[in-house]
C-alpha cells in the first residue's frame, strides 16, 4: 500500500526544509502583491517593466507565478520601484 504525505501546503510539500518552505511563501505572497498592483493600474507588461526597472519578459515570469526565478531581494526591489514599501513580520509557528 502507497504511503500518503499531507502538508499543510504547497509551498511545504515543494520545498526540502522548512526554511526553503517559508522563503517560497513569502516571494509568493510578495510577487503576488505585485501582481495585484500592475492589473489593478491596468498597465500594459512593457509599461509596468519600464515602472518596475526589469524587462517585460521579467514582469512576463512574474505575472505567471514564476516564484523560482525571483529572490525577495528582487521582489523587494520591484515593489521599492512602484513606491511601496516592504515590511516583514514574523508569526509563531
Amino acid at each position: 500500500m502507497i504511503e500518503i504525505e499531507t502538508y499543510d501546503s504547497v509551498w511545504d510539500a515543494l520545498a526540502d526544509t522548512p526554511e526553503q518552505a517559508a522563503n517560497l511563501r513569502a516571494r509568493a505572497g510578495l510577487m503576488q502583491q505585485i501582481s495585484d498592483i500592475i492589473k489593478a493600474a491596468g498597465w500594459k507588461q512593457t509599461e509596468a517593466a519600464a515602472r518596475c526597472g526589469v524587462t517585460q519578459p521579467r514582469i512576463n515570469d512574474l505575472l505567471r507565478g514564476r516564484v523560482s526565478r525571483f529572490s525577495l531581494d528582487a521582489l523587494v526591489n520591484i515593489a521599492t520601484a512602484l513606491g511601496r514599501r516592504v515590511h516583514v513580520t514574523l508569526d509563531t509557528a
